[in-house]
């Protein structure tokens, strides 16, 4: 029997709000976490930080003071979630390697969602993008190995593969052709609007992190290599949020953030390894249900519909966290070479993408290529985790 969310009434609202001492929850130990605790941590503050940001843009667009009122309520308790979540974070973590495991956070869920994505173009839309985070993935473990002198296979942990993907400087488009064509809300499976939702959440969550650390650093390399991956995710976030319909009104995407809140404490609470992690993703779970059951209330007052019309019956099968390598080796044998234009995908440069190289790079090399230059010329070899043989690709092999 499946969990439909809509039949849990969850903890009430009233008896939400936390103290401090339970806000202020023990951090997760570095050296002997899981590694995809550390990621389900993640993803699980980009989600509750698009829920935030979500939430603000409904009540400064509505009148209703009532309704205004609502969404503040539970918005404090969305605020309250995203701090316990973002603090289980360790502080003795560098920002770096904090950035690598987003990093592993984008291929690894995006990846799952890929395999998962039951509509064809939604699906080569979350292949082509992995292929970007992957080579991301490969030119923040080197800038790691340059400042920190430490390799990335202590926050990755053999689970996900360092190597070349698409060359980061060729993710440089034109902004029109980073928008795809939005699934339509009427046909599509509920599934796909989960998938949608997650991914440009996680993105989004990269993007501000970027914007916001990468000047923090000393290092000319690093403020570099930041700059050009931070806009770079401006290009995902406008990639991934363009799959969304845009038909969908204020209440239908308020009740599908909140069930897809749900979707993924609940899948979280199911894999987690750590206890005292598995605890907070079931408390928030418990949570989210009545945020549910306050969005459906909303919607069926201001929509004049049932949102058991547009949400799944039950929850899909739960997300997971998992090793990718042989899909994603497949994809990159398969799609390097992948550009896009227009709302497609072609395999040739065109006028559009080789202008927007051209004024990027005026002639130079872009920072993720010195980033390996300067590794090469330091270590005398690039960092790489390559745990299932040479790189599929003969021309990014490592030179010898």
């Amino acid at each position: 029997m499946g969990f439909n969310p809509l039949d849990h009434s969850g903890i009430p609202l009233d008896r939400q709000l936390r103290n401090w001492r339970e806000l202020n929850v023990a951090p997760i130990d570095p050296d002997h976490c899981d590694p995809y605790t550390r990621c389900r941590i993640i993803t699980m503050n980009g989600i509750e930080v698009e829920a935030i940001l979500f939430s603000h843009q409904l009540a400064r667009h509505c009148p209703d003071m009532d309704v205004k009122r609502r969404l503040a309520s539970t918005r404090y308790i969305e605020a309250q979630q995203q701090k316990v979540v973002n603090w289980l974070l360790p502080g003795t973590s560098s920002v770096l390697e904090t950035t690598i495991a987003y990093e592993q956070v984008a291929v690894d869920l995006t990846a799952w969602v890929a395999r998962m994505e039951p509509d064809p173009y939604l699906k080569q839309a979350y292949q082509f993008g992995v292929l970007e985070d992957f080579d991301h993935l490969y030119r923040y473990a080197n800038l790691y190995e340059i400042i920190e002198h430490r390799k990335a296979e202590s926050i990755v942990d053999q689970l996900t593969e360092v190597m070349p993907g698409r060359p980061t400087r060729m993710h440089h488009r034109d902004p029109v052709d980073n928008v795809r064509e939005p699934y339509d809300r009427s046909s599509a499976n509920p599934l796909s609007k989960l998938h949608a939702l997650t991914v440009m959440s996680a993105e989004q969550q990269t993007m501000n992190f970027y914007m916001n650390t990468g000047p923090t650093y000393i290092e000319p390399i690093a403020r570099q290599l930041y700059q050009e991956i931070g806009l770079i995710e401006e290009e995902h976030v406008t990639h991934y949020e363009s799959l969304v319909d845009p038909g969908e009104t204020w209440w239908e995407q308020l009740v599908n953030h909140e069930y897809n809140e749900c979707y993924l404490y609940h899948s979280f609470m199911e894999t987690e390894s750590d206890p005292k992690v598995k605890a907070i993703w079931e408390l928030h779970l418990n949570m989210e249900l009545a945020h549910l059951q306050e969005a459906c209330d909303l919607m069926r007052r201001h929509d004049g519909r049932e949102p058991r019309e547009v949400l799944a019956p039950e929850l899909p099968n739960v997300l997971t966290f998992e090793p990718n390598k042989g899909y994603l080796r497949g994809l990159i044998a398969d799609q390097l070479d992948l550009t896009t234009l227009g709302a497609g995908y072609v395999r040739e440069a065109h006028e559009r993408f080789e202008a927007m190289q051209e004024a990027l790079m005026g002639g130079e090399a872009a920072p993720s290529d010195r980033v390996m230059e300067r590794q090469r010329e330091e270590a005398g070899r690039e960092y790489r985790l390559e745990t299932e043989g040479e790189h599929p690709v003969a021309a990014l092999r490592e030179r010898g």
